[in-house]
């Protein structure tokens, strides 16, 4: 899997980039301070990680970019849940706190290069529990947020992957959202991303 780093901090490309190093199933193809500086060296990523310092329009206004020319994103960051949901609305497939570790900045590029989405949020971002979902529809919905598959979500509820689909089924009519996106936006707004 191919991924570009972008990031306005030296220190965190350089962190980044020594980190991608160590993982055999990734190879790293650009690392560059803006969307400006890659030029064309981006072309051929996957997935971008995306680092940078700006408001929340501009930062989606960047994403939306990278989605159009074809790459899964991620974006990293300390700001407040807000700017989570509007990278996701934007078209992010992942979003990383900066106080991520190593193996989660690692999973995380995995699993969004492979089409699913990846959400990870400070336990102080968390908003209260969503009194418009059951406690299974609120597990279920942040299993979705940590890009988990119905089979995956059935396994770690221990339930049938009949009964998760009938929950999807129950949120869906509750929110008019069905699409795993979607869903994974409305679970960012609730506050609802996964806790071990």
């Amino acid at each position: 899997m191919r991924v570009a780093v972008i990031g306005d901090c030296p220190l965190f490309r350089y962190g980044v980039s020594r980190l991608i190093g160590t993982a055999p199933d990734l190879h790293l193809v650009a690392t560059v301070p803006s969307l400006q500086a890659a030029d064309g060296n981006l072309h051929r990523a996957d997935v971008v990680l995306m680092d940078l310092q700006q408001s929340p329009p501009r930062l989606a206004a960047t994403v939306a970019e990278l989605r159009e020319r074809g790459h899964a994103v991620i974006v990293t960051s300390s700001a407040a849940q807000i700017d989570a949901a509007q990278a996701i609305r934007a078209g992010a497939g992942g979003y990383l706190s900066r106080q991520a570790e190593g193996e989660e900045l690692l999973t995380a590029i995995r699993v969004v290069g492979s089409g699913r989405s990846y959400v990870s949020a400070p336990a102080g971002y968390l908003l209260e529990e969503s009194p418009h979902f059951t406690d299974r529809e609120q597990d279920i919905l942040r299993l979705v947020v940590s890009g988990a598959t119905d089979q995956e979500i059935a396994d770690k509820l221990c339930i049938s992957k009949h009964t998760v689909q009938s929950h999807l089924d129950r949120i869906g009519e509750k929110t008019g959202y069905r699409r795993r996106s979607d869903l994974t936006r409305l679970a960012i707004e609730y506050g609802l991303t996964y806790r071990e």
